[in-house]
C-alpha cells in the first residue's frame, strides 16, 4: 500500500462536528500539523470528507 501525508492547512473553528471529529481521528489537532497514513479506502474517505481543510501528498 502507498502512504499519504496529510497536513492541516485551515482551522477547524466553525466547522461541522463530523469534520472536527474526522480531523481528530486522523491525528490532526493543530494548524500545519502533518501525519502519515496508509492509503486505505477508509482513510481516503476520511480525507475526502475534509479535503477543504487539508493538503494531501503521496509519499514514496
Amino acid at each position: 500500500m502507498s502512504k499519504i501525508r496529510v497536513t492541516q492547512v485551515k482551522s477547524q473553528i466553525g466547522r461541522l462536528k463530523n469534520q472536527k471529529r474526522t480531523l481528530e481521528a486522523l491525528g490532526l489537532r493543530k494548524m500545519n500539523q502533518t501525519v502519515e497514513h496508509e492509503a486505505t479506502p477508509s482513510i481516503v474517505g476520511m480525507v475526502n470528507t475534509i479535503k477543504h481543510l487539508v493538503s494531501v501528498e503521496e509519499v514514496k
